[in-house]
């Protein structure tokens, strides 16, 4: 009696101790480089828009759907990216807003998140029969993969946040499947997967949920199916609340990668996968800088696994192979994935898949690892050991020759360690070994490669202080070349017309030379001066802009449009500053031919009072989601220069301009019909549980 109360705390003392290992190991990476955590992606993108999606969070506007100042990188629903309905993710945007240190707030949240990672894959692990040992050493291994570490946590961030969530979703649900979980928990799971926003979420819930519906058909269990199938239904129902305003936009966007390609970027080889044991690895996968190799063991997974394999009963898998159906399924079709074309629709850079097979791959080993090593035939096991152990070396040495010192330190760390585990495989031991060797090699390959040089290094100082302090720029701003990167405008007071975005608005982009970095051409200026067809108005006019910011090292001496001043001039840039302020402060007409009395603005609304009749140009992109209103009737909408908002008037009267992102009504309502239902189906099936329950009490009696 006492050791079947004793069993749940156990249990939960071994998840919390992998929790703690995990958040404990997770700062090494940022004891070896400060920076770690806010390289390429996070540190142009992610965390400058958590910062000041937080704030706005803190101030009340929320959601923050859509912000017209931040023009290419302002439609939020559209880009999806940054789960604005995933309330795990805006609990942290109003976290990393209170920092003012950016590399300290990445440290937290990535910590946060891999600490999840590992959590989730625990309970997964544990739901396929593998003991608690087992599962502890590989979900302490898993979250620092070399791909889920080095990519994931380090630059994509919205990656790492969307594959934590797989594992919970995958382990709720077949809890239901087999009867034992309440349909409520994997929908919830599924829907914070769905909501990050990123779709690789999306794609791994429909993968383990298929893969679920696969093994529960073999193992005929006809109710399972059901069961997974409506909780598919349900999460489902989240998917157009996320995506609907991406499909609404994508007509005036233009995404980097969309369609089929074959272009060779980050895919890897089914050779790859024999180093994923092998911590000095340097897959030859072609990247982004560099055509022959990767910069860091991106094919890495756990030290212990490849040695290992001679050591384990594989009879457990003639045994168990229904069982573990489900596993091998989501392991075969990631496997095509990862070797697949580089574009695949939204999906890119076939290398992302690889998490996900090593997530199948940790499942499988734990698994077998947990019916004990096999200790017959003990020369011929230790004969393959070495072998399989020597080839890897090989292999390494073959694909990066100048750094065989590291495959050397390899080498002694992988026989030391499968040697201790051998020994003492006969108890806790073993496992002790397995996670020590996870956190020692974590240390060597955070010295070996303390930061991946495959991917932008920006360079940008990390105090949300010291960016603000650096530019004094003064309402819109746009740059000439690449002074202020990516998403870092939104720490500033001003209004940078720049943003990075995958979703950049394809005419503005065109007119304006402006890529998805934010970075513009040296012509940008030119093209701002030049004038448009909508009465010779420029679109610095247009724009509403009030300061130009040139690089010197793109234009020296840039021209000083009539009416503007040259307020500054230093090495690094010339700033320009419109001299005369601009008409109707409080909203966002850019030019008109009607006489206007009062222009008001909101980020998603517009009220003029105007007379006469004409055309009225709006600083504003013409998302697809505008509708104009003059004193209750409708007017068309209509596309102007660089894709900015016109709308013609006649008589005088009241606009009321508003917007609202596509298919967010049938999105909304999509989604609290599947929370319902997940809440209806719940209490279903707790009632037929009980039922069933004072049944068999019925018949015992």
């Amino acid at each position: 009696m006492n050791s079947v109360a004793r069993r749940p705390l156990h249990g939960g003392v071994v998840a919390f101790g992998v929790c703690l290992a995990v958040v404990l190991l997770a700062q090494l990476p940022f004891l070896r480089n400060r920076f770690f955590y806010v390289w390429d992606d996070s540190s142009a993108q992610f965390l400058p828009s958590w910062h000041y999606l937080g704030e706005q969070f803190v101030a009340g506007d929320w959601p923050k759907l859509m912000s017209p100042d931040n023009w290419v990188g302002g439609n939020f629903a559209g880009e999806a990216l940054f789960g604005l309905w995933n309330p795990v993710n805006v609990a942290n945007y109003v976290l990393v807003s209170r920092f003012d240190d950016l590399s300290l707030a990445a440290l937290v949240v990535k910590t946060e998140f891999l600490a999840l990672l590992a959590l989730g894959t625990y309970l997964l692990v544990r739901e396929y029969g593998a003991g608690r040992g087992a599962a502890a050493a590989i979900a302490v291994a898993l979250p620092f993969g070399g791909f889920t570490l080095y990519y994931d946590a380090a630059s994509w961030a919205a990656g790492l946040m969307a594959f934590a969530w797989i594992p919970f979703t995958w382990w709720s649900a077949r809890r239901v499947a087999r009867g034992a979980g309440s349909p409520l928990w994997p929908f919830l799971f599924g829907a914070l997967a769905v909501t990050t926003g990123n779709p690789y979420g999306l794609l791994g819930v429909c993968a383990v949920l298929f893969a679920l519906l696969v093994e529960s058909w073999f193992a005929r269990d006809r109710a399972a199916v059901i069961r997974v199938f409506v909780v598919g239904v349900l999460i489902g129902l989240v998917v157009p609340l996320v995506y609907l305003p991406l499909l609404g936009t994508s007509a005036v966007t233009d995404r980097a990668g969309q369609g089929f390609a074959s272009n060779g970027v980050l895919v890897p080889a089914l050779s790859d996968f024999l180093s994923l044991s092998t911590p000095s690895q340097l897959p030859m996968i072609w990247t982004f800088g560099n055509p022959l190799r990767l910069s860091v063991p991106g094919m890495y997974f756990a030290w212990f696994v490849v040695p290992l394999l001679p050591w384990l009963d594989w009879g457990v898998l003639r045994r168990r192979w229904r069982e573990l159906l489900g596993v091998f399924v989501v392991m075969g079709g990631y496997l095509l994935l990862a070797t697949g074309p580089s574009n695949m629709w939204m999906f890119r850079f076939p290398l992302r898949h690889v998490e996900v097979v090593f997530l199948a791959v940790g499942i499988v080993f734990a698994v077998l690892l947990s019916s004990g090593l096999r200790k017959d035939r003990l020369r011929s096991r230790a004969l393959i050991t070495a072998g399989v152990l020597l080839f890897t070396a090989y292999v390494s040495f073959s694909a990066d020759a100048w750094s065989w010192r590291r495959h050397a330190v390899s080498l002694v760390v992988l026989a030391v360690g499968t040697a201790l585990a051998v020994r003492l495989s006969r108890g806790r031991g073993l496992y002790v070994v397995l996670v020590a060797g996870v956190a020692a090699v974590l240390a060597l390959q955070t010295a070996w490669f303390p930061k991946n040089a495959d991917v932008a290094d920006y360079g940008l100082p990390n105090k949300v202080s010291e960016r603000r302090a650096m530019h004094d720029y003064q309402g819109t701003t746009f740059q000439v070349g690449s002074v202020v990167i990516g998403n870092n405008g939104l720490l500033l007071d001003a209004h940078m017309v720049s943003s990075y975005t995958g979703m950049g608005n394809r005419k503005f982009n065109q007119a304006t030379c402006l890529n998805y970095e934010g970075t513009t051409c040296p012509q940008s200026l030119d093209k701002l001066l030049k004038p448009t067809d909508l009465a010779g108005q420029t679109l610095l006019d247009l724009l509403r802009v009030e300061t130009v910011v040139v690089q010197r090292a793109v234009n020296r001496d840039p021209q000083v449009p009539p009416g503007w001043q040259v307020t500054e001039r230093n090495d690094l840039v010339t700033v320009l500053r419109r001299g005369t302020p601009l008409a109707w402060p409080d909203g966002r007409v850019g030019w008109t031919d009607v006489n206007v009395s009062s222009d008001v603005s909101t980020d998603r609304s517009e009220t003029v009072r105007f007379t006469g009749s004409g055309t009225l140009a709006f600083a504003r992109l013409a998302w697809p989601g505008y509708r104009a209103e003059v004193d209750g009737k409708p007017v068309d909408v209509r596309e102007g220069p660089a894709g900015l908002v016109l709308v013609d008037v006649r008589d005088g009267g009241e606009l009321k301009l508003t917007w609202s992102a596509p298919g967010l009504v049938p999105g909304l309502a999509a989604a609290a019909l599947g929370l319902l239902g997940a809440l209806g189906f719940s209490a279903l099936l707790v009632i037929r549980r009980r039922r069933a329950a004072d049944v068999s009490a019925d018949q015992a009696s």
